[in-house]
């Protein structure tokens, strides 16, 4: 548990700082040219240090235990501050759209710099290296709050791409391609933002476990052949985990110990097993 936290905390900071230093040069070239793709893509690397320092404080949140005034943990915290994320994106995502269309009916234009394309080669450089670390560690530790961070990562390096088409092709005067870029990218960052909200708000809604989680249970529950019927399985997201409660039916003539030692037993075997299950409860009907 506590290696996932530092793990996060450690992703949330070279982000922070990539993404700060990418600010930095995109900026300064995309206001010196005119570029609205690349003044689009210096205000998403503004949003995706606002996402580090969201993923960061989550992170210190969610890693806080369990206590009497939060009996299952502050694990939700990453989902909130995933949501938060989610809903900078997409406003950030508006306010590029307006610009780009205002730039494009009113046929402005850049001036082309080697810079840019300069700025566009490093920017898909770090961000790659970014996403690999990002998505390396979501993938381990099954963090939404880290699965966010790695997929802006990723857009970012296709999004820069067409950046850097834009910038090209403003050699030959197609300068209405740079406005295009602009609504393009800010398409993009929306529908990613509106992505995560919806996954985010699936896990504080209580989306029940996934429907291959479930069925690993039921396999384990279908090797006691004393357990005769399941009813009333329910799951509430913990965190990254699961709680999950169902009811067993256990022959009558069994002793109060015997019927409950089954499902102690059972408890142990799924937690032990399942990686997406934090604590299992389970309750004993004679049939």
């Amino acid at each position: 548990m506590e290696e996932r936290y530092q793990s996060t905390k450690m992703a949330s900071i070279f982000g922070m700082v990539g993404n700060l230093f990418l600010l930095m040069i995109k900026a300064a070239i995309g206001i010196l040219t005119n570029s609205q793709a690349m003044i689009a893509d210096s205000v998403n690397s503004a949003g995706d240090i606002f996402s580090s320092c969201m993923t960061f404080v989550g992170n210190k949140i969610a890693s806080r235990p369990k206590d009497d005034c939060h009996n299952l943990g502050h694990g939700k915290a990453e989902y909130i501050f995933s949501m938060l994320i989610s809903i900078s994106m997409i406003l950030v995502a508006i306010k590029l759209l307006v610009n780009s269309v205002v730039s494009f009916w009113h046929h402005e234009s850049y001036a082309f710099s080697w810079l840019l394309v300069a700025v566009c080669l490093v920017t898909i450089f770090v961000k790659f290296l970014l996403y690999r670390y990002t998505h390396a560690l979501s993938q381990k530790y099954n963090n939404l709050l880290i699965e966010a961070n790695a997929k802006d990562h990723k857009n970012d390096c296709f999004v820069t791409s067409f950046t850097l088409v834009a910038s090209l092709l403003s050699l030959k005067n197609i300068v209405w391609f740079d406005s295009v870029v602009g609504v393009g990218i800010s398409i993009w960052i929306c529908f990613t933002g509106v992505k995560i909200f919806m996954e985010s708000y699936d896990f504080l809604m209580d989306k029940a476990i996934h429907e291959e989680g479930k069925q690993k249970v039921l396999e384990i529950i279908e090797k006691h052949s004393e357990i005769q019927k399941v009813q009333h399985f329910n799951s509430t997201p913990v965190g990254y985990k699961y709680q999950i409660s169902f009811t067993i039916y256990v022959d009558g003539n069994l002793s109060t110990f015997e019927s409950h030692e089954i499902a102690n037993q059972l408890e142990k075997e799924i937690d032990a097993k399942i990686d997406e299950v934090c604590l299992t409860v389970i309750h004993v009907n004679p049939i």
